[in-house]
């Protein structure tokens, strides 16, 4: 499993961030999407978005689509700020309460 980790700093969003960032939802029926999770630090104003994906060829259907190079290429009109990370899970482990994370076996795992 692979995710991809975007973090992000909201600036102003206007008619056509909501339009596009709507069109980009369709990457979850790309094969090979797993899910996603999302945080916020109100402290930093700062987001991160993670998508989980079950192979690199996956993740790159998602960064050659269309709509990704357009948002990609705006992100400059709607951020104040952003990185990308590009992680192979190797494992992960919890005690249940949670539930899995998106493509993670739905048993607990003790390490």
């Amino acid at each position: 499993m692979y995710t991809s980790t975007f973090v992000f700093k909201a600036g102003a969003f206007d008619d056509a961030f909501h339009r596009l960032d709507q069109a980009i939802a369709a990457a979850r029926s790309i094969p090979g999407y797993l899910g996603e999770t999302s945080w916020e630090n109100p402290q930093s104003g700062q987001i991160a978005n993670v998508y989980y994906w079950d192979s690199l060829e996956a993740l790159k259907a998602l960064v050659d689509h269309p709509l990704h190079r357009e948002a990609k290429a705006r992100q400059a009109d709607w951020l104040d700020g952003y990185h990308v990370t590009i992680s192979q899970v190797l494992r992960t482990y919890g005690d249940g309460k949670l539930g899995p994370i998106p493509g993670a076996a739905s048993e607990a795992v003790q390490s």
